[in-house]
């Protein structure tokens, strides 16, 4: 019935290739995700350099294929931003021209902070961008023993809340989230995500945080590709945070990741399914553990177990699949501070069609993230939501008729 019956787009998150052009407005310019890890660690890669990786942008560390194979292009962010929901938005057809609110450098409005202690009856501690491992070992103790409760925020637009699971309580720390996430939908304090972040242990040096993070986030504000298809009765499977960045909005189906490496595993088991639809996945310990903890081996090692995982992916997938492999935005480890990148980002796209009649090549640059959406639409034959944006490549990478 369609060119592609199931369509798989992973977001490896953070994983940009280069500065855009007006990366200097954002104090990004020399960012280079891709580039700097290889220069530091060097990356071997070859199920991602098969798919022409290095082709859009060469890094060092392993050998170039010589007959790659699928097509490839750059991709621009339209929207203004370099956060994970804008990225992610986009690709479903949103364009963001207003950047979601931040408090990185002053912490939050102490009349947030008044009504949320008076809402949970505890004492805020914390409120500042700090990373999440680091105020666990300054303030865990405190929180335990007298009661208190951390808030932090970071370079993305979010309020943080942790909460120790066998003191606190999972189901305390989630309303306590909830409470935050009704405060902060007043325009002035309306950050994207509120984000519970879980943690055990008893004291310094053992506290570790665990999988049962839950992200609140703001719904978004119009109708995306995800929607249209799930209106068609398409299958619409998210795996990782997917369901956490459209808060539910457009899915049929989700699966909570414990880590990169066991999205790819969910991944690996949906394809083994006979679904008609989208697969979305978000991978994102790349961001999450190593971009804005500023480790470029950790990344570099991440990216190798996520190649040896594709290469398990690539030989289940058929003539009427198709894989496309993208990022959000970019978060170079190697850069200064702790925030994302402003970065293009790979699109990478194969079917096992195209490597047997040998279709493969260059797409140049896209103009925006919305071209995976509009190309999934035009694949299965929906009109996409009105005001969305994006333009389909479907006819320029092609499909094998029947």
């Amino acid at each position: 019935m369609y060119p592609y019956q199931r369509v798989f787009v992973i977001v490896i998150d953070s994983f940009g290739i280069g500065a855009m052009a007006d990366a200097g407005q954002y104090g990004d310019q020399g960012a280079d995700t891709l580039g700097h890890i290889g220069e530091k660690v060097g990356l071997g890669l070859p199920n991602l350099r098969r798919l022409g990786l290095d082709l859009l942008h060469p890094f060092p560390g392993g050998k170039s294929p010589q007959h790659p194979i699928g097509f490839r292009m750059a991709l621009e962010e339209a929207s203004t931003g370099k956060d994970t929901m804008t990225g992610h938005w986009e690709m479903m057809g949103l364009h963001i021209t207003q950047p979601f609110l931040t408090f990185t450098d002053t912490g939050f409005p102490p009349e947030l902070i008044r009504q949320l202690e008076e809402q949970t009856g505890r004492k805020v501690i914390g409120n500042k961008s700090a990373s999440g491992t680091e105020i666990l070992e300054e303030l865990g103790e405190e929180e335990i023993s007298q009661g208190h409760l951390i808030v932090y925020t970071s370079a993305d637009s979010v309020l943080q809340i942790c909460g120790n699971e066998e003191t606190m309580g999972l189901e305390t720390l989630y309303r306590y989230c909830e409470i935050a996430r009704e405060l902060t939908m007043r325009e002035d304090w309306r950050v994207g995500r509120v984000i519970a972040r879980p943690y055990v242990g008893k004291k310094r040096g053992e506290f570790r945080r665990t999988s049962n993070r839950h992200d609140y986030a703001l719904k978004p504000y119009g109708k995306t590709a995800l929607d249209a298809l799930k209106a068609q009765g398409l299958d619409t499977i998210s795996v990782g945070k997917i369901y956490d960045i459209f808060d539910g909005e457009g899915l049929t189906e989700s699966n909570k990741s414990k880590s990169s490496v066991h999205g790819m595993e969910q991944t690996l088991e949906i394809a083994s399914r006979d679904f008609t639809g989208l697969c979305f996945v978000n991978l994102v310990d790349f961001d999450a553990l190593w971009g804005h903890r500023r480790d470029p081996a950790g990344y570099a090692a991440e990216l190798e177990r996520f190649d040896q995982a594709l290469g398990r992916l690539l030989p289940v997938l058929g003539p009427k699949d198709l894989l496309m492999i993208t990022a959000d935005h970019g978060n170079d480890p190697t850069f200064r501070g702790t925030d994302h990148t402003r970065e293009r980002v790979p699109l990478l796209m194969y079917s096992p069609w195209m490597e047997k009649e040998g279709r493969q090549g260059s797409l140049g640059t896209g103009e925006s993230f919305a071209l995976i959406g509009a190309t999934i639409g035009e694949n299965f034959g929906i009109q996409m939501p009105e005001g969305t944006i994006g333009r389909s490549i479907l006819g320029e990478i092609g499909w094998r008729e029947e």
